[in-house]
């Protein structure tokens, strides 16, 4: 699931701005960067070495930035969010759009260089109203024609939203109030406002961060209705809706695993200005039915800011965006995923290198392309890339050390959290 960064609203993201990430960093900080091994930015593919044939998806000369996107079942089209060009060459709008696009191997039987682009968008089509912000887009696992994703519908309310504020810098991801899940049947020829369908959100409360359970039968998202984010699980048929966590901080972003029996995601457990990556059990009823999620367990617990886990398909490593190599260059982490709660959390692997921020992983289904989003292009705009991986190699990258050994960063004048709307409306009487 970035408004975001993350699976929320991106436009405030560091994947928006390059600036937005970046924080006063600390000792610990310097320490960990020293201890990992430099290397060339501007070389990127020789470090690489987990990725092949990487290569630019989205162009800038269409959008402005694009970013957060999944695959299909079978890989053949995507689901993105982006701003694009107007007619004079500004951003047409100031929020996202949601697009849907055809994946084309245009390789099959031929030899192509690294830096050839062997894959392309086709048929590129916006499915949201335009002047609506939207953000999570996700194909229904067992329904080709359903698309799932968050949206406001209409432009949100100009007015100050709730958001998750890390300190006083311009690091705000909204919750516009407006936000709430919706699908949409791409089969249908004209795509308005009236062909989106609610499935979840009344307008009051932030509803967004959308995916769904591998049989497609449950939906998983989060709320600010309790006023602090939580994540919930909805049943499609019986329209029950189950409130997974409770406590203090806000939560988010979550996945099912492959196999629909876990879920990931982030969390601001700590109040520390930071974010970590948590993993649980699902429980269900006889039926089948989710009715909540076992004891969370911290698959990160550093001095970095991580966020924007996903599965890969053999359910054995989870992918993620984090600051750990330095908060002004975001990479992508591979770490085991844990299978014994006694045993010590092992440490990440450094899966990219490039200057700029690599945000927001998704891998195919098949296990073998890894989809991202990159600052790494000529203009470091915030874009989509692509690349071919093994999914049983993301864990032979060098180890990245830690930030900090512990989380216990007390910083009163800086922490995150989640900032409530004003009781007044700023929107004038009509």
């Amino acid at each position: 699931m970035f408004l975001v960064i993350m699976c929320a609203l991106a436009q405030t993201s560091s994947a928006g701005d390059p600036k937005a990430a970046t924080t006063a960093p600390t000792a610990e900080t310097f320490k960990a960067q020293a201890a990992t091994p430099k290397t060339d930015a501007s070389d990127w593919r020789k470090f690489e070495g987990l990725l092949s044939h990487q290569m630019q998806l989205t162009l800038s000369e269409r959008f402005v930035k694009a970013g957060e996107a999944y695959f299909n079942a079978d890989a053949t089209q995507i689901v993105f969010q982006a701003i694009e060009h107007d007619a004079q060459g500004n951003p047409e709008s100031e929020y996202y759009s949601m697009y849907v696009a055809q994946l084309r191997d245009e390789g099959k039987g031929q030899s192509f260089g690294p830096d050839q682009r062997r894959y392309r968008l086709k048929h590129i089509r916006r499915v949201s109203p335009i002047g609506s912000a939207n953000t999570c887009g996700w194909f229904h696992p067992t329904d080709p024609n359903k698309l799932i994703f968050a949206s406001t519908i209409t432009p949100p309310v100009k007015q100050e939203t709730p958001g998750y504020q890390r300190g006083t810098r311009n690091y705000r991801w909204s919750f516009p109030p407006e936000m709430r899940v919706v699908e949409l049947d791409l089969s249908a020829k004209e795509l308005t406002a009236e062909s989106l369908k609610t499935i979840v959100g009344d307008g009051k409360a932030y509803t967004a961060e959308c995916s769904t359970s591998p049989d497609g039968r449950t939906l998983l998202y989060t709320s600010l209705e309790s006023g602090d984010g939580d994540l919930y699980a909805m049943d499609f048929a019986t329209k029950k809706i189950t409130r997974l966590t409770a406590l203090t901080g806000y939560d988010g972003g979550a996945f099912f695993s492959p196999d629909g029996k876990k879920i990931v995601w982030r969390a601001d457990r700590n109040a520390d200005n930071l974010l970590q990556i948590f993993i649980a059990d699902v429980v269900f009823d006889s039926a089948g039915s989710v009715v909540g999620i076992g004891e969370p367990l911290a698959v990160t617990n550093d001095g970095a800011v991580n966020w924007a886990p996903y599965f890969s398909p053999d359910g054995k490593v989870i992918v993620y965006a984090s600051s750990r190599v330095g908060h002004d260059n975001y990479e992508l982490l591979a770490v085991p995923v844990p299978t014994d709660r006694s045993a010590p959390i092992a440490q990440p692997r450094r899966v990219t290198h490039a200057a700029g921020a690599d945000l927001l992983p998704a891998i195919s289904r098949a296990g073998t392309l890894l989809m991202w989003t990159s600052q790494r292009g000529t203009d470091h705009s915030s874009q989509l890339w692509l690349a071919n991986i093994s999914q049983t190699d993301l864990l032979s990258g060098d180890i990245v050390p830690p930030v900090s050994e512990s989380v216990s960063m007390p910083a009163p004048s800086t922490t995150a959290k989640i900032i409530p709307a004003p009781t007044t409306s700023t929107t004038p009487p009509k």
